[in-house]
């Protein structure tokens, strides 16, 4: 059984008269330790996808099936439980707390699931260790480079253990050499065994991750275009990520 399976799924949102249909008859598997990419263009689609698999919106018609459980169904409550179980989020912004700490902001997401301080701290502090950013833990967001930020939001979705991780454009709003030590970091977490999902605009990005899924205009692309894929030309990841200061 696949980590994930989504089955005839649409979204069909309703506009006076006019049916948007933002996924259409969607059928996928995810399997477990994957690490793959949903690239589009704006408007495609692979953000409602990205929303529908990670338990942040439910599908109008169709099923879904993550880790076993069927979830199209769940209720808001049902859903935020799930969320904070199984699946880890980093977004393009960092969306970490300003008032907080890197160890604090890591700590939320078990502070939800009623884990005691010392365990918080604990299992903060590993995660940390495994962005190499343990040396940042007592710092504010605003005393961190992008890099560093991104690093932090990378900690904070992986110290429940999820089962998936989500990364919406997590590069956008980082620069290129910054943006590639990103990239490095998601592909040793792979290798580690981690599920990593990037939903991205960007070719070079998709280039990067061993499986694409291309949405156009809410479908899956039987046909994969090279071009936008970035499967034209070769995209190359340093050996090593720099310095957790980038």
């Amino acid at each position: 059984m696949a980590l994930v399976e989504l089955r005839n799924v649409s979204k069909i949102y309703q506009l006076g008269e006019e049916e948007i249909r933002a996924l259409d008859d969607v059928t996928l598997d995810i399997e477990a330790g994957e690490f793959i990419s949903i690239i589009g263009p704006s408007g495609s689609g692979k953000s409602t996808l990205m929303h529908i698999l990670g338990c942040l919106d439910s599908p109008s018609k169709g099923t879904i099936q993550l880790d076993g459980v069927m979830i199209q169904n769940a209720s808001a409550r049902e859903l935020a439980s799930i969320r904070n179980r199984k699946i880890g989020f980093v977004f393009q912004f960092f969306n970490l707390l300003p008032k907080l700490n890197v160890m604090q902001n890591v700590e939320l997401p078990m502070i939800y699931s009623g884990i005691a301080g010392k365990e918080r701290r604990e299992r903060s502090m590993a995660a940390l260790e495994a962005v190499g950013l343990a040396n940042r833990a007592k710092h504010r967001p605003s005393q961190l480079s992008g890099g560093q930020q991104q690093r932090a939001a990378i900690a904070r979705a992986l110290v429940n253990s999820p089962r998936i991780v989500f990364a919406d454009e997590p590069t956008g709003n980082l620069d290129s050499h910054t943006g590639e030590a990103i990239l490095q970091l998601f592909r040793k977490l792979s290798q580690e065994g981690r599920t990593i999902v990037l939903v991205t605009h960007d070719p070079e990005i998709a280039a990067v991750t061993p499986r694409r899924i291309e949405i156009r205009d809410g479908k899956i692309a039987v046909k994969v275009d090279l071009a936008l894929a970035g499967l034209d030309r070769q995209v190359r990841l340093p050996a090593q990520a720099p310095a957790a200061s980038s």
